[in-house]
């Protein structure tokens, strides 16, 4: 790689054009995914508290589930990056190959653990009857789309890899118009359409699903830059150089967002067995904060895409560079984002018809969680993104199983059962690793050791 130094940030245009292009598409179309779950939220809880609390125990569920086709992504994209650094688009094919045959895998399990097993996963998070009902409801349709989630998950993250994200967007717009369009006609019971509840959310979310799978699938037919289906024989092609790659990256990979991703389920089921009240006002707040999330996870998702493709262009102080800016715009992007949710809560709360209890709660708990965004705007993208785009997946592993495991999730069970903490106070234990990983996270950076150049010759490949 060479090695002339270079200015502490980029000053190059084409960067900033890039970058701002990358992740606008990108954050507008988790944003407006997130939505799909969002509208469920919204309209629930305007139907019955209970509804809304089933619904956002499957939703906990489902980010669990999330987890498992982000590790795909991640482990595809931060390859697949560097081979498009290289130009070589053959490669490519072959890996995205390997991440749907897996995607489809974990799609079976998920469809198989939801369907036969929806009442004992309810009643992890909560010992309500009436919730744990709803949530059955709620479970046994949306199920299929938890599935198809993942297969979509890795289409989206191909293309993002060589950097065709617009469809992303406008495949979220339409899912976002059919999930909204379908709820309130089922849920409320609306043009002469039945009224059925959390059900109707289901039917919602599955068929919006359903529509953005085909859409996907249509446009990869039609794409002509990685153009998956007219190269079929490459997506299906075996190499055992490329699947050892993709495997050895995806195991740290998968193990990191998991062991983290475990720890968000948990925490909200300790909350859920304080209180009904808890668990509501958790649901409200976390459901603006996680639309706050989507976009540092955009933030990070790109960053990766730019790193690798760094990588993959041979510059080892331009990685260097491209770093030390990405960092520098993740800490203004947490003071605006953090900013929105403390202007915007009085707003947003109004959207709902909780109890005041319930309500005040959900106040304090969004103030709280601007707070923690100024550090996890911080230490996701740089973490997921720079370092672990960067071909180091075994740092955010250990820092994870670390800080969430042996520090957060002791102090958490300590905190609910035997201190009885405040609910406020408790909500702050269990995010406090995302304002205190910022010290590893940024002393791991300054070493530039997480530089990986993880491609393999034509030779390599065509021999094994």
């Amino acid at each position: 790689m060479e090695t002339t130094k270079l200015p502490f940030m980029s000053k190059d245009k084409k960067f900033y054009k890039t970058l701002v292009g990358l992740v606008g598409f990108v954050a507008l179309q988790n944003v407006i995914a997130f939505t799909v779950n969002m509208a469920d939220n919204i309209m629930l809880g305007s139907y019955s508290q209970d509804a809304l609390s089933g619904a956002s125990i499957i939703n906990q569920i489902f980010f669990l589930i999330q987890q498992f086709g982000v590790s795909v992504a991640n482990t595809l994209v931060a390859l697949s990056a560097q081979y498009w650094g290289e130009k070589r688009i053959s490669p490519i094919r072959t890996l995205s190959g390997y991440a749907l045959k897996l995607s489809l895998i974990i799609a079976i399990c998920l469809i198989i653990v939801g369907t036969f097993m929806p009442g004992l996963l309810c009643s992890i998070f909560t010992t309500d009857a009436a919730i744990i009902a709803q949530g059955v409801d709620y479970m046994k349709i949306v199920i299929w789309s938890f599935g198809i989630f993942c297969i979509t998950s890795v289409l989206y993250a191909a293309l993002r890899a060589v950097g065709i994200v617009k469809i992303s967007f406008y495949t979220a717009i339409v899912t976002l118009i059919i999930n909204c369009s379908i709820n309130y006609v089922l849920i409320f019971g609306k043009l002469g359409f039945p009224e059925l509840g959390i059900k109707g959310a289901a039917i919602g979310t599955l068929i919006s699903r359903i529509i953005e799978f085909i859409i996907m699938v249509a446009y990869c037919k039609k794409d002509k830059v990685l153009a998956l289906w007219d190269n079929f024989k490459e997506v299906m092609k075996s190499s055992k150089l490329l699947r050892k790659d993709f495997y050895r990256l995806y195991m740290p990979n998968l193990c990191a967002t998991v062991i983290w991703g475990i720890s968000i389920p948990v925490q909200t089921a300790i909350l859920g067995h304080l209180s009904p009240d808890a668990l509501a006002a958790n649901s409200v707040a976390s459901t603006f904060y996680q639309y706050a999330k989507v976009v540092t996870m955009a933030m990070s998702s790109c960053s990766g895409v730019m790193i690798g493709k760094a990588i993959g262009e041979g510059n080892r102080e331009l990685v260097k560079q491209y770093g030390r800016t990405l960092s520098i715009l993740d800490i203004i992007l947490g003071a605006v984002l953090a900013f929105i949710l403390f202007a915007l809560r009085g707003p947003l709360l109004s959207l709902y018809s909780l109890n005041p209890n319930a309500l005040a709660l959900a106040d304090s708990l969004i103030i709280l969680q601007a707070i923690i965004m100024l550090g996890m705007a911080y230490q996701m993208p740089v973490s997921f993104g720079i370092i672990q785009g960067g071909g180091d997946a075994t740092f955010t592993m250990k820092m994870n199983m670390i800080c969430t495991w042996l520090i957060v999730m002791p102090l958490t069970f300590m905190g609910a059962f035997w201190w009885n903490l405040p609910i406020v106070w408790l909500v702050l234990v269990i995010q406090s690793d995302q304002l205190f990983k910022c010290i590893p996270v940024f002393f791991k950076f300054r070493k530039y050791t997480w530089i990986k150049k993880l491609t393999r010759d034509e030779k390599a490949i065509a021999g094994n």
